[in-house]
């Protein structure tokens, strides 16, 4: 596309800076060099979203260390850009070099919401790729997903290529040059594929045959072909000080979701919530040094101007360093009036002595996940935190100086009661209680509790993976209990909205059936699921009814523990035992310990994926 017609373009649309390419530590490269790479790292939501994944720019930054790898960024175009793209003919295209995807090696999607697959095949079709990958020729690019919805990526057998599965530093790379091997002479695309399955974290899905019983339930999954791994395993990153870093973070010209330079802490998590997959699939737990996190920091800064640290982790308070890392970071940073944030606080470690640090420079919101209203619930999902805990944490924060704080809960978890809600009502009750207590019985005008809730949604490789979801009337029948119960003017209410957990429920564990659902949905006009005013379940519900499934099927039924799952052959390192053990357990209201203090034997440490690093 040239620049007279590009700049025409941009005067049509909305947010022009969605489509520019050119932010502050952005990479380009010569596309013309010979045997050059072409590498589209496709996020399959808005510029705003996908800018604010971390995950992305540390594989930006890795591929682009190669200098025989050209990756460049697409997002899913909003709707106003599609209406152009299309009215004009022109295939989407990459970002940095604007030239069209069509022509690249690889079109990859960062999996981090099933809600998102329509605007996959959305973003495949205005690309001129062919959707279905058994109609791509031996020049079209191959498919590749990751990220953590790829660990059942059976919905969308149909349309990829290449699943990995894991953490992708390492193996994106090792895809890559077994791909500059098979160039060499390029024979088939399978040849190719055959060649990428041998790669530890390498799923094929059109290696691997489905067979279902007579009750729809999944038979097997099985290698068709042999010299095929019957479990392919994830892969994982053992020394988290080894791994690169960016040192520099794109920096939009518009704000996103988040606009903060992100520091990972660690990866994996000891806590064994039974409804968190990040907190099975992740595992065993990682830690970075220090002087590794110092140092990627002192560059980040440098590179970005940002004021502002985010700690980031699956539960950043257990970082055990945590203390020692936060006087490194206000002794170096807050005479520069750079802040910092956790964004994922644990009520039983929150301590006085991190908040008084992290206020210094300003005061970020403040977020509790309790999940649950009663200690028994809490049980059940096994948290590990007590209203005690919360008593502890808001009374501090209030000593502080905080005026207000945001309580997040699931609702619809297994073994619910309606006394479970109340639990919900009086805990948001007793932080004003608490408020008062701190302040002499007063209650200043910027103090607030906000409430949200969630719907659970039971996901592959968790201990309630066997539980079915409430039915739409029975989530709304509770949301409106609670709007009833939460009515003061110091509560706000937030609860998300149940059609779209409905769906997610569906296709987070849905079979390769599913995936012509999802193609039917996205010719129906489907996209961007996951956003509340473009959602229409009924397109869903038609699309599920024309291939004869059913939704009830899928997101209300309770399975057995002889039933096999659609993703019982991928090998996460957790063993189905113990997530059964622990599904046990909860029916018991029993707690399992942090693995930290006491191995509970999920598996990871017996392989060598997990060997001497639990």
């Amino acid at each position: 596309m040239d620049k007279a017609e590009f700049r025409k373009i941009l005067k049509k649309v909305e947010k022009p800076a969605r489509y520019l390419g050119n932010e502050i530590n952005s990479i380009h490269k010569d596309t013309s060099k010979e045997g050059l790479i072409r590498y589209a790292q496709c996020f399959p939501d808005l510029y705003e979203v996908g800018m604010s994944h971390l995950g992305s720019q540390i594989l930006y930054r890795v591929l682009n260390s190669d200098e025989n790898v050209y990756c460049e960024r697409v997002y899913s175009p909003a709707v106003d850009m599609e209406g152009i793209l299309r009215e004009k003919n022109i295939p989407l295209f990459a970002i940095e070099s604007r030239e069209p995807i069509t022509n690249f090696d690889f079109v990859t999607f960062t999996l981090q919401y099933e809600l998102s697959y329509t605007n996959i095949l959305n973003i495949l079709d205005l690309a001129n790729i062919e959707i279905f990958a058994k109609d791509r020729k031996s020049d079209d690019p191959f498919i590749m997903v990751g990220g953590p919805c790829a660990y059942n990526s059976e919905p969308l057998a149909d349309f990829v290529d290449i699943v990995i599965l894991g953490e992708g530093e390492e193996v994106n790379l090792e895809v890559l040059n077994e791909y500059k091997e098979w160039k060499k002479n390029k024979t088939t695309r399978e040849d190719f594929l055959m060649r990428a399955s041998k790669i530890e974290g390498v799923y094929i899905p059109s290696f691997y045959d489905v067979t279902y019983n007579e009750d729809k339930t999944v038979k097997e999954t099985a290698p068709n072909r042999d010299g095929i791994p019957t479990n392919p395993r994830k892969r994982i990153i053992k020394n988290m000080d080894e791994v690169p870093y960016p040192e520099a973070l794109i920096v939009p010209y518009i704000e996103t979701v988040h606009e903060r330079v992100v520091l990972e802490l660690f990866r994996g998590c000891t806590r064994g919530c039974r409804f968190c997959q990040a907190g099975m699939i992740y595992r065993p737990i990682r830690e970075k040094g220090i002087d590794t996190l110092k140092s990627s920091l002192d560059k980040l800064i440098k590179s970005t101007g940002y004021d502002e640290i985010s700690l980031s982790s699956l539960s950043t308070s257990d970082y055990s360093k945590l203390s020692e890392l936060t006087d490194v970071l206000i002794e170096e940073y807050a005479s520069k009036n750079i802040g910092i944030s956790l964004p994922s606080l644990r009520l039983d470690n929150f301590t006085m002595e991190i908040a008084e640090k992290i206020q210094q420079v300003r005061k970020s919101g403040l977020t509790f996940a309790p999940e649950a209203g009663t200690q028994r619930m809490r049980d059940v999902i096994n948290k590990g935190v007590s209203e005690e805990d919360l008593k502890n944490a808001t009374t501090k924060a209030f000593e502080m100086g905080w005026h207000s704080v945001k309580l997040y809960f699931m609702i619809g978890l297994p073994t619910e009661r309606y006394e479970d809600l109340d639990g919900i009502k009086d805990l948001a009750y007793n932080v004003i209680d608490t408020y008062r207590e701190v302040h002499g019985g007063k209650l200043s005008r910027k103090f607030g509790v906000t409430v949200s809730t969630s719907t659970f949604v039971p996901k592959p490789f968790t201990p309630f993976q066997w539980h079915p979801q409430d039915t739409g009337d029975v989530v709304r029948e509770k949301q409106q209990y609670l709007v009833k119960a939460l009515k003061n003017r110091d509560i706000r209410y937030n609860y998300h909205d149940s059609k779209t957990s409905l769906m997610e429920a569906v296709v987070s564990r849905g079979d390769r059936r599913i995936g012509k659902v999802i193609y039917d949905a996205f010719k129906a006009g489907a996209k961007f699921d996951g956003w509340s005013e473009y959602f229409n379940l009924d397109i869903w519900t038609e699309a599920m009814e024309k291939n004869g499934l059913d939704i009830s099927w899928y997101a209300h039924r309770e399975r057995s523990y002889d039933e096999v799952f659609a993703w019982d052959h991928i090998d996460v390192g957790v063993s189905k035992k113990f997530l059964m053990r622990e599904n046990d357990k909860a029916k018991e209201d029993a707690v399992t310990p942090d693995c930290r203090h006491k191995c509970n034997g999920c598996g990871i440490n017996i392989t060598d994926l997990g060997r001497g690093l639990c």
